[in-house]
């Protein structure tokens, strides 16, 4: 484990729920924190951009407030996902916020900024940059970031092609700071594979997709119990960077998920309200062969902890 620095330090179960583009909310985020879970939410959620004011605002008070009534129980801090992307034009005027409310954790994506790392850390804020193999490690490191998420293969959305023995064994050999580990993860079981493997931190997603507060159609939440690891697609069509999606949301857009075209790399964009792709194509991990039900965020972390207590007990005896 890795010496960590706070807000991190304080998180009693290693898990952080990764941020779901349009489908984290406040409501999920809280959820996650009051049950020990560092819930994220990007930025670009809110839209327009002046509700992001408002959302943090909602979850700063909503954790204090869960703090003062439960003082044996904190929930866990909470962190805003910052595409860095050249494409956000909101970049400045949101990382403001994130300075206004001393939000806990910035998770960065798609490029790293040292002036965004520079704000974080003004207010004593703790940046994680995913990063999808070594060399972007190297990089994000060098450029200010406290910690990685290694995004390794079959991670939902924009993922690596690099198995998570090879990315964590790899990072480890030079950088002995905060990691967490993402790709595929979707039991109590899986998390605890992560730490063993020299992890902090199991970076979850997709499950929480299929959970009552995720801000997702009803049949984005049922496709995921319907499917497994058969059903997702990995492609650069969409965003112009290679992800992995749901072949039912693809055939239902009109397209042959077996068949799809190749996309141009520079024509990535994630500014402005261009949303389309991810309200009518469905990004997921290949981990959800293990979600069967639509549930809350508190019952399925509960589920994760039964799991991982079970799984240590296995190994142990």
């Amino acid at each position: 484990m890795s010496h960590l620095p706070a807000p991190l330090a304080s998180l009693k179960f290693p898990v952080i729920g990764s941020p779901l583009f349009i489908i984290s909310n406040p409501k999920l985020v809280i959820a996650q924190c009051i049950n020990g879970v560092l819930g994220a939410m990007p930025a670009l959620n809110a839209r327009p951009a002046s509700q992001l004011d408002e959302w943090l605002a909602e979850i700063t008070e909503a954790l204090a407030a869960h703090n003062q009534a439960h003082p044996d129980h904190p929930a866990a801090p909470f962190a805003i996902n910052q595409i860095v992307h050249k494409s956000n034009d909101r970049l400045e005027h949101d990382m403001a916020l994130c300075v206004k409310y001393k939000v806990p954790v910035i998770i960065t994506s798609l490029g790293a900024r040292e002036e965004v790392n520079q704000a974080a850390h003004s207010y004593g804020g703790v940046v994680l940059h995913d990063i999808i193999n070594n060399k972007f490690a190297h990089k994000a490191i060098e450029k200010g970031a406290d910690g990685l998420i290694a995004v390794a293969a079959g991670a939902g959305g924009h993922a690596s092609v690099k198995s998570p023995f090879a990315l964590i064994q790899e990072i480890r050999q030079w950088f002995d700071g905060p990691l967490a580990l993402s790709g595929s993860m979707a039991s109590g079981g899986a998390i605890l594979a992560a730490l063993a493997m020299g992890a902090d931190f199991a970076y979850i997603g997709s499950a929480f997709i299929a959970t009552d507060e995720a801000r997702a159609s009803d049949a984005y939440k049922q496709c995921i119990v319907d499917s497994n690891s058969d059903d997702i697609v990995y492609s650069n069509l969409f965003t112009g960077v290679h992800g992995n999606y749901l072949a039912p949301s693809i055939r239902n857009a009109g397209l042959d998920p077996e068949h799809l075209a190749e996309s141009d790399p520079s024509k990535m964009d994630f500014g402005g309200d261009k949303t389309k792709a991810w309200k009518d194509i469905w990004g997921c991990g290949q981990g959800i062969g293990a979600i069967d039900k639509v549930q809350s965020a508190a019952a399925l972390i509960a589920q994760f902890k039964a799991e991982f207590e079970a799984t240590k007990a296995r190994l142990l005896a």
